[in-house]
């Protein structure tokens, strides 16, 4: 099954999603890609009424659904004030350090759809002017952006059309390897998002029909807990794709498919888990079973909000989550050809 995946084709789509901007709330743009390069394939996505996406396959038997989700959100910030010097104040959106953004460069994007430049620094960036820039705390009351206009003050900034509560990006910074490394933002999610695509362009291309019918749910709120809340009522076995942390104590690496048996939430399903990790070891590819504390996932939230459902989470290992992150292509497709083997023999 891995040997008939397009590689080249989800290195296309990935480079296109990791390009888009999709800070959490504002995913309107990400999601219209989605459903252009769902229809260049074949397949038909509807929205729900907070903007996820859902595609149906249908499967040789009806007794069963299984969900796939994958959430296109990633972090981001948004203007929370406009400083009298021509600055803005953000809001984290999502939970990342903010050391992780200081220098960065990003975009602002405005109600009425126009769009500036800006780098997120702190108010003392200069070790040349400020004597404590360096011991300067990193937290959100120091942080600020400077714009790319000719602004000098609170009036100048309001001029341009920007308010608080428009949405910051943060430049990707895309790096795709020859080697097969992915440098980039915002992996966490993307990187599954195009495993997914992966998955739909091998059964579309090889006419595969699943055993069970699948939805797929492409989550739009994720990155604040709330993405998979609510999932269609007949789904009964939900696979999270999410970004495996790595690092200490964790056995994965960014070459491998993480199979999640804990994370925050509790233990996932014991069947579901056991027979992701039977068809990673029939297929071959590198995997790592791993626990992780601080994470939680679609799945995470469709069982708090109390459906009774069956779980389970893998996807590409990424390093430096919610930093500068790296994957490998081979994590990525490895990911789709896992799917791939599930849902031709799903966990009884």
């Amino acid at each position: 099954m891995k040997e008939k995946l397009n590689r080249s084709y989800i290195a296309q789509i990935l480079d296109k999603l990791l390009r888009t901007p999709s800070p959490t709330g504002y995913t309107h743009r990400i999601m219209r890609l989605v459903e252009d390069e769902l229809n260049a394939l074949g397949y038909e996505m509807t929205y729900t009424n907070k903007g996820c996406g859902l595609v149906t396959v249908p499967g040789q038997q009806g007794e069963r659904v299984i969900g796939i989700s994958a959430h296109v959100d990633t972090l981001g910030a948004m203007v929370r004030s406009i400083k009298e010097n021509g600055t803005l104040k953000i809001t984290s959106l999502g939970g990342f350090m903010m050391s992780s953004i200081e220098n960065e460069y990003c975009t602002i994007h405005t109600r009425d759809e126009r769009v500036y430049d800006g780098t997120i620094m702190t108010a003392r960036p200069s070790v040349h002017v400020y004597e404590d820039a360096r011991e300067y705390k990193r937290d959100e009351a120091n942080m600020e952006v400077r714009i790319d206009e000719l602004v000098s003050s609170k009036k100048d900034v309001e001029a341009l059309g920007i308010r608080p509560g428009d949405f910051i990006a943060f430049d990707p910074r895309v790096q795709m390897k020859e080697n097969g490394y992915v440098k980039s933002r915002h992996l966490d999610d993307k990187a599954s998002v195009a495993a997914l695509f992966g998955l739909l362009d091998l059964l579309k291309r090889e006419s595969i029909t699943p055993v069970y019918t699948i939805k797929l749910f492409f989550s739009t709120y994720e990155e604040v807990g709330h993405g998979s809340s609510y999932i269609p009522e007949d789904i009964t076995d939900l696979i999270a794709v999410d970004m495996g942390a790595l690092g200490d104590d964790l056995s994965g690496s960014d070459r491998d498919v993480s199979i999640c048996a804990k994370d925050s939430s509790g233990p996932y399903d014991y069947q579901m888990t056991s027979k992701m990790i039977e068809h990673a070891e029939k297929l071959g590819i590198g995997y790592a079973v791993d626990i992780y504390p601080r994470y939680g996932s679609d799945a995470s939230a469709a069982l708090r909000g109390g459906r009774d459902i069956r779980a389970a989470l893998v996807g590409p290992g990424v390093h430096a989550s919610h930093a500068m992150e790296r994957t490998h292509m081979d994590a990525i497709a490895h990911t789709s050809a896992l799917l791939a083997a599930y849902i031709l023999e799903p966990a009884e």
